[in-house]
């Protein structure tokens, strides 16, 4: 499989690069008034208006640090998750890619009502290197940021 490695503070994560459509350099985002501080905006992305969430903002509670590395990632959301279609993760060193097999993330044991999108890990010459689960992301991060005229 292949993976898109980033950065979330210190630590190093892996996202699936099949939910992945296109990498984007940082744009700047619309602010959504009310929308959670995770929610960065929107941003007009081939035509359609689509959220952008803040992976440092979500995981921290600090905004990614606005570098070249730092990247939108956009992702396809499931079928059935409802508009939009695409999401943009941003994302800090959002820039190299990894190949390693199924079997190379294994459980360790720790895991977080608010962060169960973060999943296995994988002993790699550059340290651990945690898999990011893109629905329980996309889950957690919208279900936060619902407004009462969507329930």
């Amino acid at each position: 499989m292949l993976f898109l490695l980033m950065q979330i503070g210190r630590g190093r994560y892996a996202l699936e690069t099949s939910r992945v459509v296109e990498i984007l350099p940082l744009l700047a985002t619309d602010e959504v008034a009310g929308a959670p501080r995770a929610i960065a905006g929107t941003f007009n992305y081939r035509g359609m208006f689509i959220p952008a969430i803040d992976m440092s903002e979500l995981v921290l509670g600090r905004p990614a640090a606005r570098r070249l590395s730092t990247r939108i990632v956009v992702v396809r959301r499931p079928p059935d998750s409802g508009s939009p279609e695409f999401v943009g993760l941003i994302a800090e060193c959002a820039t190299e890619t990894m190949r390693c097999g199924e079997g190379a993330f294994t459980s360790d044991g720790v895991r977080g009502a608010d962060a169960d999108w973060f999943g296995p890990v994988a002993n790699t010459s550059s340290g651990p290197l945690r898999r990011v689960n893109v629905d329980r992301l996309l889950s957690a991060a919208f279900s936060r940021s619902r407004s009462p005229e969507d329930a």
